[in-house]
């Protein structure tokens, strides 16, 4: 089990490397002299009069630093906004700490400065939009109107409700003056360049789920209250907000397409680059792999069972992999809290609910973490678990099914020292899981 618990986080420190922005954005951004190469496709600097850089995200410092090292001082000005008690230090960007996952006024203050060299850009210019996971909270704008408090409520709200970020969007994209494509309403006529790492399931293509503020975008107003309306919302959030969405005339609504607006967007790393680089670190060190999803989504504690029981499946019958192998799961998945609640996140969640399943076993070990760092409000990015994790919690009198009931597995995987901590990775392809069944 100790060796495992090594694999496991040998296996995991590789896949985050293999995600890093920074060092994607340096392949991906090259300069020769005048000459500008992004993703191969050439532009002439002495042709640009201007060059922005602005953004918001959990992986937004990185690029913006990377573009920093090869543009210098080509770059005119620019603004990220990160994530409180992000590290570095940046020349010629401003750097901008607010609230995540709850928008605050630092967050307002920084969207309106980003707003303001969207407005500043004019033909001639290039403005890099680093836009990234986790922008939605960092760089909040709301509609006449609405408050920065009752957009905090909605947020609040949908992030307790167990809705998918999709639906979670299309309210968010609604009720804000920046969202849903309307940055790049102001950006025009300059070009835009996207660089950004895909934080949604499927098809990164259908990037409106990504960089919301700088893409078309695929929902409605229409599609805003039936997000609410599924998880009994509607009734429940501010009546501003509802008579907003409720009240939205057509020319209200976000942008559709980009018919005169030059956009080039470059995916810098995916959920998918991530579990591949897990599955050949895993190969190197002697393991057969396997990747089983990069599209898993639902309630935690029910993916770590299902999880469990794949396990358990190899461990007695040896399939539908032979041992000793990893498994490498992607996605993003929920937890839904209703009432009181204890500390946690998803990842966390999914160990624990994972845990309850494999007791007893010498040779079963379940590891989840957060990409970002970051699992749920908590300062961890996940957690680990094996069979004798049920066992040990017994004996300091934790009920793990208690602790899950409650939603407060911060305090369980702590005490138990399997909590993982990575600090913040720069980075944001949402989860990344491995099953570990030695021979």
């Amino acid at each position: 089990v100790e060796r495992g618990r090594h694999v496991a986080l040998d296996i995991i420190e590789h896949a985050l490397k293999s995600v890093d922005p920074y060092q994607a954005t340096k392949r991906v951004v090259q300069r020769q002299n005048n000459r500008l190469f992004i993703d191969n496709q050439p532009y002439n600097l002495n042709d640009v009069k201007n060059l922005y850089v602005i953004g918001a995200g959990k992986a937004s410092f990185s690029i913006a630093k990377a573009l920093e090292d090869v543009l210098g001082d080509r770059i005119t000005r620019g603004v990220v906004i990160v994530k409180r008690g992000q590290d570095g230090r940046l020349k010629k960007i401003k750097k901008i700490e607010a609230g995540h996952p709850l928008p605050d006024e630092d967050g307002l203050r920084g969207a309106e400065e980003v707003m303001e060299i969207a407005d500043e850009a004019e033909r001639g210019d290039l403005v890099f939009a680093v836009i990234t996971g986790g922008s939605s909270a960092l760089m909040p704008l709301p509609v006449e109107g609405i408050t920065l408090g009752e957009t905090r409520e909605v947020n609040e709200l949908l992030l307790h409700s167990g809705a998918v970020i999709q639906e979670i969007n299309a309210v968010r994209k609604h009720i804000s003056k920046i969202k849903g494509g309307r940055l790049a309403l102001h950006i025009h006529p300059a070009e835009i360049i996207n660089l950004t790492v895909s934080d949604v399931i499927g098809d990164w293509k259908m990037l409106d789920y990504i960089t919301g503020n700088t893409v078309p975008d695929s929902s409605t107003f229409q599609d805003a209250i039936n997000s609410l309306k599924k998880y009994r919302l509607l009734e429940k959030i501010p009546e501003s907000v509802r008579s907003h969405l409720q009240n939205a005339c057509p020319e209200m609504e976000t942008p559709k397409n980009f018919r005169k607006i030059k956009v080039h967007t470059v995916i810098l790393a995916t959920n998918e680059d991530a579990c591949i680089a897990a599955a050949k670190r895993a190969e190197v060190l002697g393991f057969n792999t396997m990747i089983l999803s990069t599209r898993i989504e639902g309630e935690s504690r029910e993916v770590g069972i299902i999880h469990a029981g794949i396990a358990k499946e190899i461990e007695v019958n040896n399939r539908p992999i032979k041992t000793p192998c990893v498994l490498v799961s992607g996605g993003e998945t929920t937890v839904t809290i209703e009432g009181n609640h204890g500390e946690g996140g998803p990842n966390q969640e999914f160990v624990l609910g994972f845990a309850t399943k494999i007791r007893g076993s010498k040779r079963i070990i379940g590891v989840s973490i957060d990409t970002d760092g970051t699992d749920g409000p908590t300062n961890v990015a996940g957690g680990i678990a094996d069979g004798l994790t049920l066992k040990r919690a017994e004996a300091v009198n934790l009920d793990i099914h208690e602790s899950l009931m409650y939603h407060n597995t911060y305090s369980v995987l702590k005490s138990l020292g399997d909590t993982i901590y990575t600090g913040s990775t720069g980075t944001n392809v949402m989860n990344l899981r491995l099953i570990i069944v030695s021979e």
